[in-house]
């Protein structure tokens, strides 16, 4: 069986972190993401705002670095949930069980106030220079491989037409 999910909106408001009683901390919130096409008479968008949770390590990490109106990607499963509310009515609601989240934005142009980790992320100061917020960093490696570097030319060798020199 298959159950994952992919959502990218703008969160309602700011996230709220909980601590069960054995200590696990739970972040939940809730992202308003836009529908791909417009009402029956070609409107505007609908919005759906669809509940998140988040435990542990994402749960405090989504607590710490992001606020109401920024932009998140929630990767994880959806889950149902009964429950019987205070009438005695049973009740259902479904949310998004978060795995993974990620910044869906830069930081805003002009919001110099905030930091990741201790690097201050602000306006485009992390452009051709590579240059985040005064650390100057490596340039970027893809998926953990970096490209080695050319090497001489007398490192080559030609290879004749004949198939046998070839190594498979």
């Amino acid at each position: 069986m298959l159950n994952h999910i992919t959502i990218m909106g703008r969160l309602t408001r700011d996230p709220e972190l909980r601590r069960t009683g054995s200590g696990i901390a739970v972040a939940s919130f809730t992202v308003a993401v836009d529908r791909d096409f417009g009402g029956r008479d070609g409107g505007e968008r609908e919005t759906d705002f669809i509940d998140c949770v988040a435990w542990r390590q994402t749960g405090e990490f989504v607590s710490k670095y992001f606020t109401k109106g920024r932009m998140i990607v929630v990767s994880g499963r959806l889950q149902i949930r009964s429950w019987t509310d205070k009438d005695g009515n049973k009740r259902r609601t479904a949310e998004v069980v978060a795995d993974n989240c990620y910044f869906g934005d830069s930081k805003r142009d002009g919001d110099n106030s905030g930091s990741y980790g201790g690097n201050t992320y602000g306006g485009n100061s992390y452009g051709n220079n590579n240059n985040y917020g005064g650390y100057n960093a490596p340039a970027p490696s893809f998926g953990g491989y970096n490209a080695p570097a050319a090497a001489p030319a007398s490192d080559f060798a030609m290879l004749e037409d004949d198939d046998a020199q070839l190594p498979f």
